[in-house]
């Protein structure tokens, strides 16, 4: 008779009443099994689960068969990253803690776990230590391979940080058939030696079926395809009749030239522009935002889910809304030819870039036209079609206000971008660099003058007007000044590839910006500016304003895209409640409430960046599985310990040159300077450098394409 899983919960936690009893005493292994009973056919048993909670920490053994009570450590709580080979970080707010696979017990990658310490910094080693328990996990789903074994049928993760199979048991399986994707969720895991148990909770279809491969994406990133039957409820009650009492207060803008730029399979319009010239001879500038505050109200069932995801997902074959398509592509969606309620910022400009005065105020509108940005970029390169004038006019004035802002120091990165083309059947069939057009830049500048405007009549005329900035709390979004270490290996890598960059004391976004142009038009030009940018901070959302760095901002905000980011959404509200001042009582709950909003904010950015660049990943590997054995031209865009990554310069895939495939040579990393040399010959693979690859190994399930270099086949 062996010790159920039961019976071993209950006798761990009497085991740790009784010897914290006597936290100075020591126990023999038999003292303890008389005291709880056990009998002599369950002894061995008993004493070999002491020993299995000795080697968790969980108790301290003293001696061959003697136990203590463990004092539990000082616990630093923080987020685990975990590596495909095994071992993870756990990121604090001032500091990594390295931990091994051993000491990473149930903890998977993304949970918030407690950590303690164990090995102080040492040699410029990372302090390491041993998670003690998970505080929350970040993954509602692992997705995988549903699979029968001989004894027992169990899910194979698809995510390579994720190294056990997940055993799955009849009545959990959901029906699926071998080989079928899984969202599976967890069911009972006490100890990282044995595998966990789990439940299939979501059937998505086999790996070739059209759709599940992002599908398994959406399910990986929590990502609700779904909204509950009460959001959908109180979004049917939405009509979206406008009626004279919403017209109240507002602008009426209706008679006026305005229209929406956007891509070619855009649903949801939330902003349109408009432009006209003064009797003065200055620009009336008009930016209309859909007015999703009017709809959705705060503390609704559609707001709470609003809040709770925080923003539209883009995946490369679907989105996925913040608000039901109800609200987001019919009745805020600003399409042509019908009355829209709008957030206007109206901006006096001089015909040289200049704002000279602006007014803010709901508004209502009636767009004269869709356009998408090439048929924008047509009708300018051509000089004629629909609104050429207006057109042209509000072109010539985002030029001029691009160029004011690059004079003030704001950066510009024109990286590319992989445009994926799909077939009727979700696959891809071609993938190509997305091209940056005039009228890409007209919305865009259009925009950050709008959000600069808000940000800055929040923070300046209204604290100048009531003399009380300290309350009046606001959504601001910052990008702060960069790490001073991150900046060196930059600085590092511009002079190793030849390129002349004194840095100043203090760093400026203009001493980075003289880099960029610089390099611009050289091979080199899409490596420096990804490195500049991962060297850079993130920009965020914070109730405390530093600035934006990157733009060269004092202030500013996100106010122009309320359908999908909940804190324009909020930046709306709060404009509505500061025209008329708000008690103290009221403004004390809104500041209590704005850090939650920018956390969770800033968490699900993060999130579905990282799900759009896994959706894009598996397309990419989908798409070059048919280019296996083929040749391409390639710049290495990554040096790790293991190996180069190389990008395909026609397409913008990765792939990844092993080390051990680098012939003739042992190679060491060089990180500071961002290369591989030979041990041997002083053979040098740079960062940047040209190099002509073939396709030998891709997996699609795992996102992995595998290159050799050519050039060394050839040596």
């Amino acid at each position: 008779m062996s010790l159920t899983k039961s019976s071993k919960i209950q006798f761990k936690k009497q085991i740790v009443e009784i010897l914290s009893s006597q936290p100075s005493t020591k126990f023999k292994s038999k003292t303890i099994a008389r005291t709880l009973k056990v009998s002599s056919d369950d002894y061995v048993d008993f004493r070999n689960f002491l020993r299995d909670l000795s080697r968790n920490d969980v108790i301290t053994k003293t001696g061959t068969n003697a136990y203590q009570y463990r004092e539990k450590p000082q616990l630093v709580v923080g987020k685990l990253s975990v590596k495909t080979q095994g071992y993870g970080f756990v990121q604090l707010e001032d500091r990594e803690i390295f931990v091994s696979q051993r000491n990473m017990t149930t903890a998977i990658d993304g949970d918030t776990v407690a950590v303690h310490l164990y090995a102080k910094s040492r040699d410029g080693k990372l302090p390491e230590g041993k998670i003690d328990h998970i505080i929350e996990r970040k993954r509602k789903y692992i997705v995988g391979t549903y699979k029968h074994g001989k004894y027992f049928n169990f899910v194979a993760p698809d995510d390579r940080k994720i190294p056990w199979d997940i055993i799955i048991h009849d009545s959990f399986a959901k029906n699926a058939q071998p080989g079928q994707k899984v969202a599976v969720t967890l069911d009972y895991w006490e100890d990282s030696s044995l595998n966990p148990t789990g439940r299939i909770e979501e059937v998505l279809g086999f790996s070739k079926d059209p759709g599940v491969d992002v599908t398994s994406v959406a399910f990986k990133f929590n990502l609700p395809f779904k909204f509950s039957k009460k959001v959908e409820a109180e979004c049917e009650r939405l009509t979206g009749k406008i009626t004279p009492s919403d017209l109240q207060g507002r602008l009426d803008f209706r008679k006026r030239v305005c229209f929406t730029i956007d891509p070619k399979d855009a649903k949801d319009f939330d902003d349109a522009v408009s432009l006209e010239t003064l009797d003065d001879g200055n620009l009336m500038l008009g930016v209309h935002i859909a007015d999703v505050s009017h709809y959705i109200q705060e503390g609704t069932s559609l707001d709470k889910e609003a809040l709770s995801r925080a923003t539209s997902v883009y995946m490369v074959d679907r989105v996925i809304p913040m608000l039901p398509e109800k609200i987001s592509n019919e009745i805020c969606s600003l399409r042509a030819n019908e009355d829209r309620l709008t957030f206007s910022v109206m901006m006096k400009i001089t015909p040289d870039g200049r704002r000279l005065d602006y007014k803010i105020q709901p508004s209502v509108i009636n767009s004269n036209r869709r356009f998408n940005y090439e048929e924008v970029q047509k009708i300018i390169d051509d000089g004629q079609g629909d609104y050429f004038d207006e057109l042209r006019q509000l072109r010539d004035l985002s030029q001029k206000l691009f160029s004011k802002r690059l004079k003030a120091g704001s950066l510009d990165f024109d990286l590319p971008e992989a445009k994926i083309e799909l077939n009727d059947l979700g696959e891809p069939i071609d993938i190509r660099r997305s091209e940056r057009l005039d009228s890409h830049h007209l919305i865009e500048e259009f925009m950050l003058l709008a959000n600069k405007t808000i940000s800055e009549h929040i923070a300046m005329t209204l604290t100048q007007q009531r003399q009380l900035s300290k309350l009046l709390p606001f959504i601001y979004r910052i990008h702060e000044k960069p790490d001073a270490k991150k900046i060196t290996n930059f600085e590092n890598l511009v002079r190793s590839l030849g390129i002349n960059f004194q840095r100043r004391k203090r760093i400026s976004p203009k001493q980075l910006q003289e880099v960029i142009h610089s390099v611009r038009g050289l091979p080199e030009e899409d490596i420096i500016n990804h490195v500049m940018l991962r060297s850079l901070m993130k920009a965020k959302y914070d109730t405390k304003n530093v600035g934006h760095f990157g733009l060269a901002f004092k202030h500013y905000t996100h106010f122009t895209s309320p359908i999908r980011r909940y804190p324009d959404l909020v930046v709306h509200r709060l404009l509505k409640e500061y025209v008329n001042f708000p008690s103290e009582k009221r403004i004390a709950k809104i500041k209590s409430k704005l850090p939650e909003v920018c956390r969770i904010s800033n968490e699900q950015e993060i999130n579905a960046l990282e799900a759009e660049r896994e959706s894009i990943k598996i397309m990419q590997a989908k798409f070059m599985v048919n280019k296996m054995g083929e040749s391409y031209d390639g710049i290495i865009s990554g040096i790790v310990p293991f190996g180069i990554f190389v990008e395909i310069v026609d397409y913008l895939v990765e792939g990844l040159v092993h080390i051990k495939d680098l012939a003739g040579d042992y190679y060491i990393h060089d990180e500071p300077n961002y290369r591989l040399i030979g041990q041997k010959t002083g053979k040098t693979y740079r960062l940047g450098d040209r190099v002509k690859i073939q396709v030998v190994k891709v997996v699609p399930e795992q996102k992995m394409i595998d290159f050799k270099l050519i050039e060394d086949e050839e040596e």
